[in-house]
C-alpha cells in the first residue's frame, strides 16, 4: 500500500480480521532514490510489484520501479511526469502508466511553465530484463487544434492552453479482453479511450453535467445553514471522475466513475462573488446567501454561455454520486443524490457539513467484485469515511444494498491500518483469498 511517502508498506493479511505490517520498502535506497517525492500507485501482477514514483520536482519525469513479491528490487523504467496511476492489463504483459504531469505552479495553473504534456506510459514488459522492457508513449497531440470542437462536446480545456498540455490522466481501468483502457481526465470532466495494441488515444468521451434542479439530484451546497439541507438547485455538477473500474454484463463492457471533481485554484469561485444573470437568476440575491449557494464552490471559467460578463449558469466541481457508463461513453446509470440522502438517514454523524460548500462526501474510489452471480461496486467517500457497495449486476438498474462505515475519523499517521479517508480500494481476487 502506498501513501505518497518514500516507502511501500507490506500488509499481511492472512488473516483478514487483523490486518499487520509485515514489512516496509524504503524507495530512497534505490537508484536515484534521493530524487523522488514519494509513491503515488503500487499494481501487482503474477508476483511482479510495480510502484509509481513521481520526481522530487513535479514537472520532471517520474518513474515505475519494480519489486518481485519478496520485496527484491527487480529494475525501473522512466515514463511522464507525474505518474499517479499504474495498472496491468488482465494477461499482466503490459503495465499502463497515467502520468498526470501538472504545472509548476503552486495550485496547477496551466499558464505557469513548465507544463508538461499528460500521457499514459504502453509498458510491454520483459520479465527476464524489466530494464529492457519497451516503453511506448500515448499522448494527445493529436487533439491539438481541436480545443474548439471539444469544448463544444463538452470537454473542459482551460482558456489558452492546448489539449495536449491540458489533458491530465488521472486514473486507468482496462476492459477485460485487454483491448482498451479508459482513462479519466479529471480536470477536463472527460475520459480518453486508448487502444492498447498501437499505444494510441483514439476517442474523448465528455462526461457531461449532473443537473442538480432534476428530482432525485439534490445537494447540500452550504456549511452554514445548520446541517444536513439537501435541496434542488440551479447548479450543474461536472463529474469529473477521479477513479473508474470496469466490468462486464451480457458481453457488454461498462466503466464505473466516482465523481469526485477537482478544480485547479485559479478556476474556483464561491457563488456570492460571481454576477448572476439577471434572467438566468432573478433571485440572485437569495441564492448568494451563505445559506443557500453562497458559499458553494463553483467554475469561475465555466457559465458565461452568452460572453457578456456574467453568468448564466453554474458548474460545481463533482457530482457526488457514481455513474456507470456503456463502452460508448453513455450513461446508463447515476445514483444522484443517493450518499447524501443515505449518510443524512443513517449516518448523520459521517455527513460531514463544513464540506458541503466544497464536494460534500467526495466519491474518490471505486473497484468492483463479483460474489457468486452477482457483481458489485465499491466506492469510497473520502469525507464521509466509508464505502458504499451497489449491486450493479443489471447495470441501468444498479442497487444501493450497504454503507460500510470505516470506524474512527482520524486521518493515519504512520503505519495505522485503520484509515478514514478510503481512496480507491481492491478486493482480492477469489483465488487469492486465505
Amino acid at each position: 500500500m502506498v501513501s505518497g511517502q518514500t516507502t511501500i508498506e507490506v500488509v499481511d493479511l492472512s488473516d483478514p480480521a487483523n490486518p499487520t505490517l509485515a514489512s516496509t520498502l524504503d524507495l530512497t535506497i534505490f537508484p536515484g532514490g534521493g530524487n523522488i517525492a514519494g509513491a503515488n500507485s503500487v499494481a501487482v501482477s503474477n508476483g511482479l510489484v510495480a510502484v509509481a514514483v513521481g520526481a522530487a520536482t513535479v514537472t520532471d519525469n517520474g518513474r515505475v520501479v519494480f519489486f518481485n513479491s519478496s520485496g527484491v528490487f527487480q529494475g525501473q523504467l522512466e515514463v511522464g511526469a507525474l505518474p499517479d496511476m499504474l495498472t496491468f492489463t488482465p494477461d499482466g504483459a503490459t503495465l499502463l502508466v497515467a502520468n498526470e504531469a501538472q504545472s509548476a505552479g503552486s495550485d496547477n495553473e496551466p499558464g505557469v511553465l513548465p507544463n508538461p504534456p499528460g500521457s499514459i506510459s504502453v509498458i510491454r514488459l520483459d520479465r527476464a530484463n524489466l530494464n529492457n522492457s519497451t516503453i511506448q508513449t500515448a499522448g494527445f497531440t493529436a487533439f491539438d487544434g481541436q480545443e474548439a470542437a471539444l469544448r463544444a462536446q463538452g470537454v473542459r480545456i482551460f482558456p489558452g492552453v492546448s489539449a495536449s498540455v491540458d489533458f491530465e490522466p488521472e486514473y486507468i481501468t482496462v476492459s477485460e479482453d485487454g483491448s482498451r483502457a479508459f482513462v479519466t481526465l479529471q480536470e477536463n470532466n472527460a475520459i480518453a479511450v486508448v487502444d492498447i495494441a498501437t499505444a494510441t488515444v483514439t476517442e474523448i468521451q465528455a462526461l457531461g453535467t449532473q443537473d442538480h434542479s432534476l428530482a432525485g439530484n439534490g445537494l447540500d451546497a452550504s456549511d452554514r445553514d445548520s446541517g444536513s439541507n439537501i435541496q434542488l438547485q440551479p447548479v450543474r455538477g461536472l463529474y469529473m471522475p477521479d477513479a473508474i473500474a470496469s466490468f462486464s454484463a451480457n458481453g457488454q463492457t461498462y466503466y464505473i466513475t466516482a465523481n469526485e471533481g477537482d478544480g485547479r485554484g485559479v478556476s474556483e469561485a464561491r457563488v456570492s462573488s460571481l454576477t448572476l444573470d439577471p434572467t438566468a437568476f432573478p433571485d440572485a440575491t437569495t441564492l448568494q446567501a451563505d445559506g443557500n449557494l453562497g458559499r458553494l464552490t463553483v467554475s469561475s471559467i465555466d457559465g458565461d454561455t452568452d460572453g457578456d460578463g456574467d453568468f448564466d449558469q453554474l458548474f460545481a466541481f463533482g457530482s457526488r454520486s457514481f455513474s456507470i457508463w456503456d463502452g460508448a461513453g453513455n450513461q446508463v446509470f447515476d445514483s444522484g443524490d443517493d450518499f447524501e440522502q443515505i449518510l443524512a438517514a443513517n449516518f448523520p454523524t459521517l455527513l460531514d457539513d463544513g464540506r458541503s460548500d466544497n464536494k460534500g462526501p467526495e466519491p474518490e474510489g471505486v473497484t468492483v467484485g463479483v460474489i457468486g452471480d452477482r457483481t458489485y461496486a465499491f466506492i469510497g467517500l473520502e469525507r464521509a469515511s466509508g464505502i458504499m457497495a451497489y449491486d450493479v449486476t443489471n447495470p441501468a438498474e444498479a442497487r444501493f444494498i450497504q454503507f460500510l462505515p470505516s470506524g474512527s475519523r482520524c486521518q493515519p499517521r504512520g503505519p495505522d491500518l485503520d484509515s478514514r479517508r478510503p481512496e480507491p480500494q481492491w478486493p482480492a481476487p477469489a483465488d487469492r483469498h486465505p
